[in-house]
């Protein structure tokens, strides 16, 4: 298309992201100029992390690169199809930062529960059957609040973090963990009443 003296910003997205599995250097930079603002946004709106967010951007169009050749209009349109890849890059990477606990003292504070590290064999078995009561409260929860509540809870998630892995409106996932947190003070608060 560019023998026919048309600039690459002037191609076509299919048109581009074909001439970037020719390894064209100059279609490559168009490509990536045309999407760049797209790709960045969508992973920064699922990591929330500008440096990781940069770092998903340039896997996404590696990606792309390698992938282009197996790209199918039919399936969606290349902005579409960038944009997928781009949003499981980053919950990949979300997943994988989270994937170290978190502190038990944040999750205390989330719960509203205050505990000490066991030092006799009494207070293991109390915390032990604190640990029980709140798993059994979280599983007595609706599954998409107690789902909102683990996440941000356990795998220290942001709400917004949440509506996009979810696939939720921002509001509808605060609105969730919200619920969640007031349900769980009610069961388990007249239990830390007894043991307070």
């Amino acid at each position: 298309m560019r023998r026919l003296g048309l600039p690459a910003g002037r191609l076509s997205d299919e048109a581009l992201l074909a001439g970037m599995a020719t390894g064209d250097p100059e279609i490559a930079l168009a490509f990536v100029r045309r999407f760049q603002r797209m790709v960045f946004g969508i992973a920064i709106a699922v990591v929330d992390d500008p440096q990781l967010a940069e770092d998903i951007a340039q896997q996404t169009f590696e990606r792309a690169w390698r992938h282009a050749q197996v790209y199918d209009s039919r399936r969606g349109s290349v902005k579409t199809w960038l944009g997928t890849i781009t949003h499981n890059l980053a919950i990949d990477a979300v997943r994988a930062r989270k994937a170290t606990p978190v502190s038990p003292e944040d999750l205390d504070a989330l719960l509203g529960i205050v505990t000490r590290t066991p030092d006799t064999p009494e207070q293991w078995a109390m915390a032990d059957e604190a640990a029980s009561r709140i798993r059994a409260a979280v599983a007595g929860l609706p599954r998409q609040q107690a789902r909102a509540v683990v996440m941000a809870g356990i795998y220290g998630m942001t709400a917004r973090q949440i509506s996009e892995v979810e696939g939720i409106p921002l509001g509808t996932a605060k609105t969730r963990i919200r619920t969640a947190m007031g349900k769980l003070r009610t069961v388990l608060g007249p239990e830390r009443a007894d043991h307070g």
